[in-house]
């Protein structure tokens, strides 16, 4: 497996170009944030423990999909950094460094003699990124997952209906948080060309959490009691539904304006909804949706998926057939856009994953590695460190580095 593109094909250099990464993260949270980093074009170094690398590679179930998308665009070496010529390497690593990022549970880094201020004197210039389930605070030294702060935080009542709290469909607590641990390594990066050294910056899942709930904290604020979960449809919006088509497939309709209504009653050549004095405003639909709502039960029922899809884009309202993981796979926009890039997982599965969803001016922040196997890079890193081929075959052969030599994908462990 090589490169994706050369990079004496790429247009320009990248926005990151020149940056290197350490990449101590694991699991969903640090990787993401990692991730990100390498699609914008830093060099990022992944760390991995011996001899297997990170346990996501062998997660099964949701888990499946964790070490092949979060980890693109990175190079991997896998080191035992229990042992003294484990920290030598990534102290060598560090000191070239400009960004750390761990996720490591807390005290873990410490332990390793690998904690911020430790490294700090090794490269006063590293941005240390440091990404973990609290703030500092009263709970600081307890542990977090996605699903405890989404329960913890009020996300997870929020998302489920009444009295069945759900977590969402997605790690978006470890996602979201990995993006703000960016936005800070970037803040950090600008702040270092002022003052000339690095600093630590840290995020948190539970923070990450109730910042996203903040739109329901000032909703609280202004309730005359608890406010309800979103499946309940307490809406801002009069048709914000699903319905199900005459094929009996569902579609989610919103019509969020006033505008979208006169469209919606133009397309479907009812004038009389138009004009009926209980329809006229957002909110005078909001209270006659116990009215409104079949009427546009009985329409959309009328309707096939195609018909219906043909009314809400004449009528220019927002709609989506409601579509499966899979079905994106097929989507006819991200097919157009290239907004799936064609990826092989270690494993030797080819298949096509969501680039970034941003645009930044003329440059193509497409894949060009694919996920690694476990010390795929090991020799490379190794020898760009200073490390000759003598150390190295050392290393490998007291297990204190694992190195992936074969391209065709076989893994190759050199531990003796």
């Amino acid at each position: 497996m090589t490169d994706r593109s050369p990079a004496d094909a790429l247009a320009k250099p990248l926005p990151l170009a020149g940056v290197k990464v350490v990449d101590f993260g694991h699991t969903v949270m640090g990787p993401s944030c990692a991730m990100i980093l390498a699609d914008l074009g830093a060099d990022v170094v992944k760390v991995e423990p011996v001899p297997n690398g990170e346990p996501t590679r062998h997660l099964k179930g949701f888990g499946t999909g964790y070490f092949g998308y979060f980890n693109r665009n990175k190079r991997s070496i896998a080191v035992d950094l229990k042992t003294p010529e484990g920290r030598d390497i990534a102290h060598r690593l560090v000191a070239e460094a400009d960004v750390l990022v761990e996720n490591f549970a807390p005290g873990t880094m410490e332990r390793l003699g690998l904690g911020a201020d430790a490294l700090a004197r090794v490269n006063p210039r590293l941005i240390y990124a440091s990404l973990k389930g609290f703030l500092d605070g009263p709970y600081a030294g307890r542990l977090a997952l996605d699903e405890v702060v989404q329960m913890m935080t009020g996300l997870a009542y929020m998302t489920g209906p009444s009295g069945r709290p759900l977590r969402a469909g997605t790690s978006v607590v470890d996602i979201t948080g990995g993006m703000f641990a960016v936005i800070a390594i970037l803040v950090a990066l600008r702040e270092r060309e002022r003052i000339g050294k690095g600093q630590t910056v840290e995020t948190a899942l539970f923070e990450t959490t109730v910042f996203l709930m903040g739109q329901h904290l000032c909703y609280a604020a202004q309730a005359d009691g608890p406010i309800p979960p979103m499946p309940e449809r307490v809406s801002a919006w009069a048709v914000y539904e699903t319905f199900r088509t005459a094929d009996g497939r569902p579609i989610f309709v919103g019509i969020t304006t006033d505008s979208h209504w006169e469209r919606f009653c133009a397309v479907i050549d009812r004038p009389d909804l138009r004009d009926d004095p209980a329809f006229r405003t957002n909110n005078d639909r909001i209270a006659a949706r116990p009215r409104l709502l079949p009427l546009l039960t009985a329409l959309f029922g009328s309707l096939s998926m195609e018909e219906a899809v043909s009314v809400c884009e004449r009528a220019r309202i927002p709609f989506a057939p409601i579509a499966r993981p899979e079905d994106l796979f097929e989507d006819p926009h991200l097919r157009a856009t290239g907004g799936l890039m064609p990826t092989t997982l270690p494993n030797g599965v080819r298949t096509a994953l969501p680039r970034l969803p941003i645009h930044v001016a003329d440059s193509d922040l497409t894949i060009r590695r694919d996920p690694p196997r476990v010390g795929q890079d090991t020799c490379a890193v190794l020898a760009e460190l200073g490390y000759g081929p003598a150390a190295i075959e050392q290393l490998t052969g007291a297990g204190i580095v694992v190195a992936d030599k074969e391209p065709d994908g076989n893994r190759q462990r050199l531990a003796g």
